[in-house]
């Protein structure tokens, strides 16, 4: 893991189309702002661990089996 240290108003671009900058800090809380192409996927960890989650949970043996009848 990369660890950088930015200030408010700074920012940092990752594979040049995204830009994250730093918005506000406020005690333990860091606000930030992400600037990225609309087809870039941005989720927060919690939501996106729950949707991997449900994802996971909905590829059963069955479920498998009747997409397979389809076709």
């Amino acid at each position: 893991m990369l660890a950088l240290t930015r200030r408010k108003g700074e920012s940092l671009v990752i594979n040049n189309n995204v830009e994250i900058t730093v918005l506000e800090i406020r005690g333990d809380q860091v606000k930030i702002g992400i600037s990225a192409p609309k087809e870039v996927p941005i989720y927060r960890k919690e939501v996106y661990l729950q949707i991997e989650n449900e994802n996971k949970a909905a590829i059963t043996p069955e479920s498998v089996d009747a997409i397979k009848k389809l076709f």
